[in-house]
């Protein structure tokens, strides 16, 4: 902060005032100098030797800073697909670092979005949440075999569908399921929903003890992989610090290719084999959930699944030579399916004496040598 003073006499009228002026200079003004500034203007009085206070005058500093950052998330991800009911998605946009608050807005593939604003939190999740799905929602090609066999869907009624095509007739009278080295599919069930989605808006905003504001927009709609899927969603911020638009982008893109890797590449019998999905062939949003299940058995260590990117087996033995893995990636907008084998060799550093681990000969190499014993004595009195 400098200051700086001025005074100069002037006769005006025949009147002789002294006018004093004082200068403050703030060179880089932040958030912190906002705030009211005081000027006070006395003069000492020698006898008492006090300050005698004449007049006073004040101004508030209004200080504007534009947002620092901008960024949309998913609200409540990592989340599954579910293909036999909707379910409401949610865009996150986050706006800091602005004062005062900014104005928030989204927009989809361009062009802005109609919403409906929320000022607060639904009492009930019945006034806003989609409808239930009918049974001609759900998809028969994709239902699971026990239902398809009976014709029911737990309510004794027979389930009304048309003849599917010859393709997925075929696909459905098939029983065991034949599964290649490796497998992406990627599947989207048969939503009925009207042509033009109903979008919620929510604008909050809160301080921050810099002086500064948080902003929190979120955009709410029921979602439909088929018309969602590769739809562009931006957020865009006015502020009247700003001279154009500050904005952020996300592409709902569902999970597709994921990329496997395994380590060590050649496996031996008692190492630690590390399975991991590295990425996919696309950039996928939101985060997608991962499910690794082992095809026709459970896991190494008993348990039927175990999510996340990585699935590690400790120990590996000889008997999980040849076995399958299916690693499962989903998002709310779709599934993948991506299989992997796991192939085992043997490890010269563990030798295979012939007792087993409990210190007694194993059933088969006791009877060839009870076998063979036989034989030589046969052979003997011959």
């Amino acid at each position: 902060m400098f200051s700086t003073n001025f005074s100069q006499m002037e006769n005006y009228r025949k009147r002789e005032d002294l006018v004093y002026q004082s200068t403050v200079r703030l060179p880089e003004v932040r958030i912190s100098d906002n705030g009211p500034y005081e000027c006070h203007v006395g003069i000492y009085d020698r006898a008492t030797r006090e300050k005698v206070v004449l007049a006073s005058g004040n101004v508030f500093l209004n200080v504007m800073a534009p947002p620092t950052s901008i960024s949309v998330l998913a609200a409540d991800t990592p989340a599954p697909f579910s293909r036999y009911q909707a379910q409401n998605f949610t865009l996150v946009c986050v706006v800091s670092g602005g004062k005062p608050a900014p104005l928030v807005y989204f927009k989809r593939d361009g062009e802005p979005i109609e919403a409906t604003p929320l000022p607060e939190p639904p009492a009930g999740a019945s006034s806003w949440a989609p409808r239930s799905l009918l049974h001609r929602d759900l998809d028969d090609t994709k239902m699971p075999k026990s239902l398809a066999a009976d014709g029911e869907l737990g309510m004794g009624n027979p389930f009304p569908t048309a003849d599917p095509p010859r393709g997925l007739a075929a696909e459905r009278d098939s029983v065991t399921e034949t599964i290649p080295e490796t497998v992406v599919s990627r599947e989207f069930p048969r939503w009925v929903h009207m042509a033009e989605p109903i979008y919620y808006f929510r604008h909050t905003h809160a301080p921050v003890s810099d002086g500064t504001v948080e902003a929190r927009a979120t955009l709410t709609w029921t979602l439909n992989p088929q018309i969602d899927n590769e739809a562009l969603f931006s957020c865009e911020v006015k502020h009247p610090a700003l001279s154009m638009p500050m904005q952020s982008e996300v592409t709902l893109v569902a999970p597709k290719g994921p990329k496997i890797t395994m380590t060590p590449t050649r496996a031996r019998v008692g190492d630690t084999v590390r399975i991991l999905v590295q990425g996919f062939q696309n950039e996928v949003f939101p985060e997608p959930l991962f499910t690794w299940t082992r095809v026709g058995s459970r896991l190494l260590d008993g348990s039927a699944e175990h999510d996340g990117k990585e699935l590690v087996l400790e120990r590996v033995p000889a008997e999980l030579n040849g076995s399958m893995y299916r690693c499962t990636a989903q998002n709310p907008l779709g599934s993948t399916d991506t299989h992997t084998r796991l192939i085992v060799f043997e490890n010269p550093n563990i030798p295979r004496g012939p007792e087993d681990s409990n210190g007694s000969l194993p059933g088969h190499c006791g009877f060839r040598f009870v076998l063979a014993l036989t034989l030589t004595v046969i052979l003997e009195l011959t």
